[in-house]
């Protein structure tokens, strides 16, 4: 049963325990030798470019697209790179380069700084990125957990082929095919709060049907790229989310061409949000706190030599976790 259409927006609308969705679509020119745009970069506000000007913004980039240092505390960020890379650097001197599908999953918990760079290293043809963040907030109880992050590679993410439709399971159970396991102190991580996150594509005119789960979770369907789909007779055009009760049978068709959805799917944590940027935390006491002690420890400091850190052009997809431990794909 559908329960309410509304407009997207940037960022998208989410419903408990998510605290923020964002996709990001930008069809980056060729790169140059530094993985910037090999485009002029005169007419931006460079610094905070979130205007779609040629197809592409750079963000909080000055040279190379992206999101310079910045902090995290008391939830998580799930990052789906569908296309393109992200290079990611952070305070416990963690790092990595992920893309082409891969999944990030950090969580923040207590306090990290990172930061989250899209580096342009075709030099001889376009460089789109298509990535999804998705912001889980943590229950009070592991609001200040370790900070912690680990790779979901694409070549282990369950995809689930049906008869006229794909789906990527990032978290949770689709008709039995369960996702990797997610972060050791996320919400997602006790089975009883029914966390899902599935990207799925639907063939020009093809149907897929959701499982059904309980009644009390919230589940939301963004549908962001496409001609039409229906759900319950209701016909809904791109660029719109649908609330649905997860409790009923919920067939979604794809009219035109392929349909492309992202479903969020979960218990809510159902505990007072207090945010400020990137802090999240229960009450405002809580978050003047983090904000202060930001202030005085910049949450571990920053070990690298750019807020803006990207790393070599020839580095391939790999994650190198704060014990030293390194992953190359």
């Amino acid at each position: 049963m559908v329960k309410n259409i509304f407009p997207l927006g940037f960022p998208w609308q989410t419903q408990d325990p998510y605290l923020f969705c964002v996709y990001h679509l930008d069809h980056y020119p060729i790169g140059n030798e530094e993985m910037g745009p090999k485009a002029s970069l005169e007419g931006r506000n460079l610094g905070n470019d979130f205007t779609l000007k040629d197809g592409w913004r750079m963000y909080h980039g000055q040279t190379i697209p992206g999101f310079p240092a910045h902090p995290h505390r008391g939830f998580e960020t799930i990052t789906i790179v569908n296309k393109g890379f992200c290079d990611h650097s952070d305070s416990l001197g963690a790092a990595g380069r992920f893309g082409q599908g891969d999944v990030q999953w950090m969580t923040a918990g207590s306090g990290v700084q990172h930061s989250e760079m899209f580096p342009l290293l075709n030099t001889d043809k376009a460089n789109t990125l298509e990535l999804f963040q998705i912001w889980l907030n943590l229950p009070k109880v592991n609001k200040f957990a370790e900070p912690h992050f680990k790779m979901l590679w694409h070549e282990d993410i369950p995809i689930l082929t049906l008869d006229t439709a794909v789906v990527k399971i990032i978290a949770g159970n689709f008709n039995n095919t369960i996702a990797l396991e997610p972060a050791p102190n996320s919400w997602a991580s006790d089975n009883n709060n029914q966390v899902a996150i599935w990207n799925i594509h639907i063939e020009k005119n093809g149907s897929v049907t959701l499982p059904i789960a309980d009644k009390e979770l919230n589940r939301t369907l963004y549908f962001y790229d496409g001609d039409y789909i229906t759900i319950d007779d209701e016909t809904v055009t791109p660029n719109h989310g649908i609330e649905v009760d997860a409790s009923t049978e919920i067939r979604i068709k794809a009219i035109g061409k392929e349909a492309h959805i992202l479903v969020l799917q979960g218990k809510p944590i159902n505990e007072p949000v207090a945010k400020y940027g990137p802090f999240v935390m229960n009450t405002n006491e809580e978050l003047q706190k983090s904000m202060d002690e930001f202030r005085l420890t910049q949450f571990g400091g920053w070990p690298w030599p750019y807020p803006d850190n990207v790393h070599d052009k020839e580095k391939g997809r790999f994650a190198k976790y704060p014990d030293g431990t390194l992953i190359e794909k």
